[in-house]
């Protein structure tokens, strides 16, 4: 007994040693006015979010081989077309909202944390990632802001210890889908809208903030901060940006863009992405 008291003894003193010599990081002044905002697919990670999340559901045999193969033939037609059809856009938000109906947000963010942590977790850049820590560590909020459905946004942005994500947000009635959006997918202009209203509501200085994009389709968020960086940018985004004098980064290694990965980041890919997460778990609730 004594011998086990002078062990708790002596392992209070070394933790009030080791306490007493602790040195504390300093922490970054708050900088209110200033945020910085990252696009998701191909800018913080490789590949399409949503891609990444149907792969993630496939594996676990919520739809079939072939819905998938769909999706990244869709994308690899968008890539070599180099444009977005209105109304293809229109015609795949449609069908993702059909299926969406009925469908638990709960869910939804259950898969996409499993998902993540199996099978996006290693395609973060870590390039970008430091960026975004740099922010941070000056005492800027940063925020993710992406056509993908905002439950799978904030699933990423609390993986990788960010303020939070500005997405696409569907509507629910009691934790449900219910099949509709709530005003319109989160994709070029509506991205630029969006952080202007969260300006609003933070206070933030726009002319001091940051944004970050791969896509010419991100021009108008590009454009509406005092900042902006091309991250692995395409071929039109990389014009405007030397034009425009903006900072270009690019940590694609010896590959050409086009070959990153199938499903590049894309608002029509990330739509089609949602359709097949929504058919499967559209089917995982009618067998359920």
């Amino acid at each position: 007994m004594r011998r086990l008291l002078r062990r708790r003894g002596e392992a209070e003193i070394a933790g009030e040693v080791a306490a007493a010599a602790a040195v504390a990081m300093p922490m970054a002044e708050p900088d209110p006015t200033t945020a910085a905002f990252f696009d998701v697919d191909n800018t913080m990670m490789r590949g399409a979010s949503i891609y990444h999340f149907a792969r993630g559901l496939a594996s676990r045999g919520l739809f079939t081989s072939r819905d998938l193969l769909k999706f990244a033939l869709g994308q690899a037609v968008f890539r070599v077309r180099g444009n977005e059809n209105p109304d293809h856009i229109a015609q795949a938000r449609e069908t993702a909202l059909a299926f969406v109906a009925g469908s638990r947000v709960e869910e939804i963010v259950r898969l996409g944390e499993e998902i993540f942590d199996e099978a996006m977790a290693d395609r973060i850049w870590p390039g970008t990632r430091a960026l975004a820590q740099s922010h941070l560590d000056a005492g800027q909020r940063v925020w993710l802001v992406t056509a993908t459905p905002v439950e799978l946004a904030r699933v990423i942005a609390q993986r990788l210890g960010l303020t939070g994500a500005l997405g696409t947000v569907s509507e629910t009635e009691n934790g449900v889908y219910t099949g509709r959006l709530v005003g319109d997918l989160l994709h070029g202009p509506a991205k630029a809208e969006a952080v202007r209203a969260l300006a609003r509501m933070e206070g933030l200085d726009l002319s001091r903030c940051h944004a970050y994009s791969d896509s010419a389709n991100d021009l108008p968020l590009l454009s509406l901060v005092g900042h902006a960086t091309a991250i692995n940018p395409d071929a039109e985004l990389r014009y405007y940006a030397k034009e425009r004098n903006w900072d270009i980064r690019d940590f694609r290694t010896g590959r050409r863009a086009t070959m990153i990965a199938l499903p590049i980041a894309a608002s029509a890919g990330a739509i089609a992405g949602g359709v097949a997460a929504a058919i499967a778990l559209r089917r995982h609730y009618r067998s359920g």
